[in-house]
């Protein structure tokens, strides 16, 4: 049993159609009434299929109280970090403590670089997400003296303001599968986010081990990652349950665009989990 102490969450991945605007910010506000805990969209902006993420994730803040919000993931290739901090926290304090952070080092490079971004190899696309995540905590860190000042081969801002300060403790959460970034989680993250239909049998448990060994090695206390993962379908709860309980995870999101799924998943799979889990653990 892997338990790293984390209160159990829920929440959906919806697709950000510019077709159906108005249908994607009705299913995020069904699903903070049907009592998910996260909504999230996707990030890829040279996809002229998806709307914008961050005016998306702006004006669904405007239309919800409750949910917490973000992106699953923010491509740092195209987000440039320093004004990646000021939107996020600028966000967070006009929802009143509601958006967490998903970054990504890339990936669909022909596609960036068609849209202005670098072409990165992944060593070097994991060596700037980590110049990225410094960048993103110094702005951060108002209380710290003088401007930021951080940085290296792929990014570096001298001296530029910090702040805002973001209204609640933001967490970077990392969408990553390969042993170089599953150890940058471990060194520098918040939050492991990989989506299940990517990840071979094995993979949770595996992935656990690197960043974990990475945590300690840095420091860290293992246990100060949450585990997130990203659904393709909706499972049944006794499996979800068994993921809780076997590799850790606490934030399930439901890849989906049916209202149906949105309001089974928040309002009956997740009380079961939540049941389940409480049951195995003796609480």
């Amino acid at each position: 049993m892997t338990d790293y102490g984390h209160d159990l969450r829920f929440g959906v991945n919806l697709l950000p159609e510019p077709g159906r605007p108005g249908a994607v910010v009705d299913l995020a506000r069904l699903a903070e009434r049907a009592g998910a805990d996260l909504v999230t969209f996707q990030d890829h902006p040279y996809h002229p299929g998806f709307l914008d993420t961050w005016t998306l994730l702006s004006f669904v803040a405007a239309r919800t109280s409750r949910v917490r919000l973000a992106g699953n993931v923010h491509p740092v290739p195209l987000r440039p970090p320093a004004v990646l901090a000021k939107a996020a926290a600028g966000l967070d304090l006009l929802s009143g403590g509601r958006v967490e952070l998903g970054l990504g080092a890339g990936g669909y490079w022909d596609a960036i670089a068609a849209m202005g971004g670098p072409a990165r190899t992944p060593g070097e696309a994991v060596e700037a997400l980590a110049e990225a995540i410094e960048i993103v905590r110094a702005t951060w860190a108002v209380d710290e003296p003088g401007g930021v000042r951080a940085g290296g081969r792929h990014y570096r801002v001298d001296g530029t303001a910090r702040g805002p300060r973001p209204a609640h403790a933001m967490q970077i959460w990392l969408g990553a599968y390969g042993p170089r970034m599953l150890r940058l989680t471990g060194r520098l993250a918040d939050g492991w986010l990989p989506s299940l239909p990517a990840l071979e049998p094995g993979a949770l448990a595996a992935g656990n081990a690197v960043v974990d060994a990475a945590a300690e090695e840095a420091g860290r206390d293992p246990a100060a990652i949450r585990r997130l993962l990203n659904l393709g379908a909706d499972l049944p709860p006794d499996q979800l349950a068994e993921l809780a309980l076997a590799d850790g995870v606490s934030t399930f999101i439901l890849m989906t665009g049916d209202p149906a799924a949105v309001q089974r998943f928040a309002g009956e799979t997740a009380p079961r989990v939540r049941e389940l889990v409480a049951d195995a653990r003796g609480a």
